[in-house]
């Protein structure tokens, strides 16, 4: 992990907010950080713990994870089997009373991790206020222990009442104060499969690719574009980072990362802008294609470690590791044989799409 200032705060406001509420959420987009968030303080106090420190909060921290959107209010809470009357508890309920019969003094995070909705999240409302009491549909009340933490690690707040809000702390984490490039810095260190055999001068200049092109790409999009589908932008780095992965380091391509600078610097580069093409410009419309096509060829035209073809879109070329450029996807289709003994259903005519 990469040390940055902003999410130190967050953490530190988290650990804050802990000390004076049992109940709070960490609210912002996906790719902001959250879940980082709230893992660090929980190495940190379980850490401290170990280490003999002695205060009455550093104990050691048990999270219980779940989705409440991901089942059905009798699945979060429990319900009435209808055929034999019987009660079966819910994964909240369950996870509750798990907790309850710990009576040590360890930390018990329960985090739902998904958005709230109006209807599951009035159920918490006795939970969250100073009753502290999980009231069930088979009139069953559960006491909470001091020990235990309500945690909601949520997109918005949009459909959350006033009533239910008013009793959370809230954390906002704010996906504009961490960005792209501690994720990249990490990647290129430890996640990246060929990062040791990687000299510093190689891993600077994949650092310059990133700073030099993702942020005017990111800025086009979020301007000039139309996107199938929202995305966050650290996910289009993401993206971007895995299929340099696949083709730096896949089976078939098998890159000697040992090679000379000079020959090496330009593969990558040609297999960042492929990458480049596909993360950024591949959940775009057809009609916003063309315009990222256009600005692609103005932003990589003046880099002199990879050559740019016409003829075609940006779309339409792929990276020949034995040539070490951009070559049409045309070049790769099989040819098509059709055999009249082959069912209708089973033929399969290969194109560019295919």
């Amino acid at each position: 992990l990469q040390l940055v200032s902003s999410q130190v705060k967050k953490v530190i406001q988290l650990y804050e907010t802990q000390l004076v509420r049992h109940g709070l959420m960490c609210v912002g987009p996906t790719g902001g950080g959250k879940t980082t968030v709230y893992e660090i303080l929980k190495d940190a106090l379980t850490n401290l713990y170990k280490d003999g420190h002695k205060h009455y909060y550093y104990q050691l921290v048990h999270t219980y994870v779940l989705n409440p959107k991901a089942i059905s209010m009798g699945e979060l809470y429990g319900e009435v089997n209808k055929l034999t009357l019987e009660w079966r508890d819910g994964l909240m309920a369950t996870i509750v009373r798990e907790c309850v019969r710990d009576t040590t003094e360890d930390h018990k995070w329960i985090v739902c991790d998904g958005p709230v909705d109006a209807l599951w999240i009035e159920n918490m409302n006795t939970v969250l206020d100073d009753n502290k009491m999980l009231c069930l549909a088979n009139s069953e009340r559960i006491k909470l222990t001091p020990s235990m933490h309500m945690m909601f690690e949520v997109q918005d707040l949009a459909v959350a009442s006033p009533a239910t809000v008013s009793r959370c702390g809230m954390v906002y984490v704010d996906p504009g104060e961490l960005k792209w490039k501690p994720y990249v810095q990490t990647w290129l260190e430890s996640k990246f499969p060929a990062a040791a055999k990687l000299s510093d001068a190689t891993k600077q200049y994949i650092l310059d690719l990133f700073d030099s092109f993702i942020d005017k790409g990111l800025i086009f999009i979020k301007k000039k574009a139309v996107q199938a589908m929202d995305a966050v932008e650290i996910n289009r780095v993401i993206v971007l980072c895995s299929l340099m992965d696949s083709l730096l380091c896949g089976e078939k391509t098998k890159v000697d990362m040992g090679m000379d600078p000079a020959k090496l610097h330009p593969l990558i580069c040609t297999v960042f802008v492929f990458s480049y093409v596909w993360s950024l410009g591949g959940n775009l419309m057809e009609k916003s294609m063309d315009a990222f096509d256009s600005f692609c060829r103005d932003l990589f035209g003046e880099t002199h470690d990879v050559k740019i073809p016409g003829g075609a879109d940006m779309y339409s070329y792929y990276v020949d590791f034995e040539s070490k450029r951009l070559e049409l996807w045309e070049k790769i289709i099989p040819s098509f044989t059709y055999k009249p003994e082959t069912s209708f259903f089973d033929i399969l005519v290969p194109t560019i799409d295919t």
